[in-house]
């Protein structure tokens, strides 16, 4: 396949697989473009991601004398989307 310019600039736009859709990416930054049926695969990743982020809760640990603190926690994406893009 030929590679697609941007519309807005006219630069070839870079193509990345995620998962099962084809998204092609601006590298000046004017927007992602990508077809109908690869949305529809963002979308349908994006509602599994969030079926499986109910919050739950891991049982307390006992405290000893002899503990450290548990590393930092990492912040979490809103939405499974922003964990693909830089």
């Amino acid at each position: 396949m030929e590679p697609l310019p941007c519309p807005r600039c006219g630069t070839e736009m870079r193509e990345r697989s995620l998962g099962l859709a084809t998204v092609h990416q601006c590298p000046e930054g004017h927007g992602v473009f990508l077809d109908r049926a690869d949305l529809g695969t963002l979308v349908e990743a994006e509602t599994d991601w969030h079926a499986g982020s109910a919050t739950q809760t891991a049982p307390l640990p006992r405290i000893t004398p002899d503990m450290t603190a548990p590393p930092a926690a990492t912040k979490r994406s809103r939405a499974w989307v922003e964990t693909i893009f830089d």
